[in-house]
């Protein structure tokens, strides 16, 4: 009868745990659950710089996305880059990183780097994949625009302190592991404390049956001592006289109370345990570790394309419009911007021949309405090298562009154009986000000729039309190109009897450009210098110019000798080592850059 409350007690004492146990579980997912996101700021003492890099290990601190505030006076940029276009940038400028969070997670880790007191503005910059311009304050959610490793850098105009007042919000990371296993827990404790009376009731039932079976007469029971086969006879001890009445009390206490007392203490440890620590467990918040970092876009060649095929897009448009509005004002200085070395200096003597031919035909146009393929290296030092074959109004066959960044402060500028030859395929390279491997100009690991043997034999056979290396090029004196400048030169000979003439095709080895193709091979893209030379036969004999050479001449006749110049734009293909296949001349074009007399 005693036994009854004691275990209805042991009962109501495990069902209030379990719901304790519960509702510390619950508490972990609402009253006790971490805050969703973290804020750490720019120390106040931070010193001022032109430029605020935000490292890239900082940006991928936590999953999810970083939301930016960043307050400065005036206006200001935040340009997104790969972080050794970002580190390449920024050069000798004094500037402040953003590395880290401190342990406290209140407070961004900052380190500060001497240097130049200004920079040129970054705005404009092609090395940026996007920027966000802001006036006074910007709320700002970073998203990489890609894979791989993204840095931010923060500035004016490069000559004033840049923004010093960032902070950044980061989903938090923090967990609560305890909160399911504590739900679990007292769910199960509240099930065997509404079962104990049950269990207690069918043990006690079962013992009572055990007691049945015993002696009744209520005489006392006698419990004679085992002897073992080792003991000696005199050490049998007396018999063990016990009461029924002792021997009940012991059996109910054994068999009720005792195990529901050692069942609620078991399950009051564990929950005192569990539930103890769950505040502390649930209010904890962790920094974790930055996410792998993929290295590539940190060394000088690791595979990270130099740009993604938006910012390529965005470099041809700007190229474009660029030559677009000098073609049309005939003024080269408009073209300074974005164009160099041989397209800057064809197109400039178009404009000077047409400003007194009229009839002389303008440089094809440069077109980025259509891009039909996109060759972007992974060499990532610098000059960088991108090809681009487009098509546009005015272009009667889609034309190669070659763009070239001499360093990280100077955008992409159009080297060289040269229009897809009839009947031939531009060469299969790998896909954008890939990027593709350059080639020195001089090696040939893995090619059947390096690109500077390439084009020695290209300007061989323009010069030669019986040179012995024919065979090594494509339709020999059947390309479009090729028959075009030999026919160019035959038909002078013929019709110049009073005159010796010589032509030289010689390769500009500081020009030469060798990306490889998808199928193992390459295109090397150059320039070749077309001298054409003409000498009188005898005293008193004339040379007549063109009324385009004349104008870099100075006049129409010679009894001294001439030389005319053209520079040619090629882009050869160049197979796989151990291919019986020819090289191929895919594109090609020539401008008239200078005349003299002798």
């Amino acid at each position: 009868m005693i036994g009854d409350p004691v275990r209805l007690k042991t009962a109501a004492l495990l069902v209030l745990l379990g719901l304790l146990t519960m509702l510390a579980g619950i508490g972990q997912l609402t009253f006790w659950a971490p805050a969703e996101t973290v804020t750490a700021s720019v120390p106040s003492d931070t010193k001022a710089a032109p430029l605020t890099v935000i490292d890239q290990k900082l940006i991928a601190l936590h999953d999810g996305p970083v939301k930016i505030k960043i307050q400065g006076e005036g206006n200001f940029i935040v340009a997104t880059g790969r972080p050794d276009d970002v580190d390449a940038w920024v050069g000798k400028t004094a500037h402040t990183t953003l590395t880290g969070v401190s342990a406290d997670q209140k407070s961004l880790e900052v380190s500060s780097a001497d240097g130049e007191a200004t920079a040129p503005s970054p705005a404009g910059s092609d090395l940026w994949v996007s920027t966000e311009d802001a006036s006074g304050d910007l709320d700002y959610t970073w998203n990489p625009p890609a894979d791989g490793e993204w840095s931010l850098l923060v500035a004016g105009d490069g000559t004033k302190p840049a923004p010093s007042s960032i902070s950044m919000t980061f989903p938090n990371n923090a967990t609560t592991p305890w909160a399911v296993p504590l739900i679990v827990l007292g769910i199960i404790i509240i099930l065997v404390g509404a079962a104990l009376p049950f269990i207690a009731k069918a043990l006690g039932n079962r013992h009572k049956g055990d007691d049945d079976d015993q002696p009744s007469d209520g005489g006392t029971t006698t419990t004679l001592p085992v002897q073992s086969a080792t003991t000696q006879s005199s050490d049998v001890k007396s018999p063990e006289v016990q009461s029924p009445a002792g021997d009940e009390n012991r059996r109910r206490g054994a068999g009720t109370e005792g195990p529901a007392l050692r069942i609620t203490a078991l399950a009051a440890t564990l929950a005192a345990v569990m539930v103890g620590g769950t505040a502390i467990a649930a209010q904890a918040t962790t920094t974790p570790e930055a996410t792998p970092a993929s290295s590539a876009a940190a060394t000088a060649d690791g595979g990270t394309p130099v740009m993604l095929e938006s910012q390529l897009q965005r470099i041809l448009e700007q190229v474009a419009s660029t030559v677009d509005a000098a073609d049309a004002a005939k003024d080269a200085a408009k073209l300074a911007p974005r164009v160099d070395k041989m397209e800057l200096q064809i197109r400039t003597q178009n404009y000077k021949i047409r400003s007194t031919v009229s009839a002389y035909e303008p440089r094809m146009p440069v077109r980025a309405t259509k891009l039909q393929s996109s060759v972007i290296s992974t060499k990532r030092d610098w000059p960088r090298t991108v090809f681009a074959l487009t098509q546009g109004e005015g272009n009667v066959v889609p034309q190669v562009l070659t763009l070239v960044q001499l360093s990280p402060r100077e955008n992409y500028k159009l080297w060289g154009s040269a229009p897809l030859q009839p009947g031939t395929n531009f060469p299969s390279f790998p896909v954008p986000r890939k990027g593709t491997e350059a080639a020195p100009a001089s090696d040939s690991t893995g090619l059947a000729y390096s690109g500077n043997e390439a084009l020695e034999i290209l300007s061989e056979m323009l010069t030669n039309p019986e040179s012995p290396n024919r065979s090594k090029l494509a339709d020999g004196q059947a390309s479009p190109y090729i028959a075009g400048a030999l026919a160019y030169q035959a038909d002078t000979v013929k019709n110049g009897t009073s005159a010796n003439f010589k032509f030289t095709h010689t390769p500009v080895t500081n020009q030469t450009v060798v990306l490889r193709t998808a199928d193992g091979g390459a295109v090397v893209v150059g320039r070749l210098d077309f001298a054409f030379e003409g000498t009188p036969k005898a005293a008193g004999d004339k040379l007549l110019l063109e009324d385009d050479s004349a104008v870099f001449a100075g006049g129409k006749e010679t009894t001294t000798g001439m030389v005319l110049n053209f520079a040619e734009s090629v882009a050869v293909y160049i197979p796989p080592a151990g291919s019986a296949d020819p090289m191929k001349l895919v594109a090609a074009t020539r401008g008239l850059v200078g005349a003299s007399f002798k």
